[in-house]
């Protein structure tokens, strides 16, 4: 990112008392023109004021290192193309050796001391890093936690469909939330949605892991399965 320094003067400032009133109306004048031209351009240009903050203010870049005549230092440790040290020397020294051989001078460390620059096809850095990036997003798996609810009464059937839908989500490496969920007088005999549950984890010994024993939240108690690893 390119970074931007105002440079300030110092400048001497007078204290105006009553007896200056003239001045002190001289002064309003202006300010109160100032602020009525501001408002104009406020109120013609909803986004006035967000372009002055983001653009004026700090110049943002979209650079991610400093490149070839932004790398102002004195002093900087250069590397070549190859991996090369080429010694220390000026940013000025530094860019006429990188137009002399159609590359682009990078720097890789500025917080070293000196910084340290390399010589390379920035363009091309660029293109093979964003496929790096993209190869490894569409490579990695996004583990979810998938949920499975029976209630204490459920049948045979009902009990082999769901953990059939609970081994599907074990194979695609998601976690598996299974809940037993307790309406009116079933909240006397909670140990049977227990039951239920070790029941369950048991039939999935093969395919996944009981992350914890099965643990009461409100009217519903519940086990983690966690998939093994291949």
């Amino acid at each position: 990112m390119v970074e931007y320094h105002r440079k300030t003067k110092k400048s001497g400032a007078s204290v105006l008392t009553p007896s200056d009133g003239e001045g002190v109306n001289q002064e309003s004048k202006a300010r109160m023109g100032f602020c009525a031209v501001c408002f104009g351009c406020v109120f013609a240009h909803p986004f006035f004021v967000c372009k002055i903050y983001f653009w004026g203010c700090f110049g943002i870049s979209s650079n991610v290192h400093q490149l070839n005549e932004e790398i102002r230092d004195s002093e900087i440790r250069l590397i070549g193309a190859s991996g090369e040290q080429l010694g220390i020397m000026s940013a000025t020294q530094a860019l006429g050796i990188a137009d002399e051989q159609g590359l682009d001078l990078v720097k890789i460390s500025p917080q070293a001391n000196p910084p340290v620059c390399k010589l390379m096809d920035y363009g091309k850095f660029r293109f093979e890093q964003s496929k790096r990036e993209k190869e490894a997003r569409k490579n990695q798996h996004v583990v979810e936690i998938k949920e499975v609810r029976m209630s204490p009464g459920i049948d045979v059937g009902d009990f082999n469909t769901k953990l059939k839908n609970a081994l599907k989500f074990l194979s695609e490496g998601n976690r598996v939330k299974v809940s037993v969920r307790f309406r009116g007088r079933e909240m006397a005999h909670t140990e049977i949605g227990r039951d239920l549950l070790l029941r369950f984890a048991e039939q999935t010994t093969e395919a996944a892991n009981l992350e914890k024993e099965p643990k009461m939240e409100g009217r519903s108690m519940s086990i983690f399965l966690a998939p093994k690893a291949k």
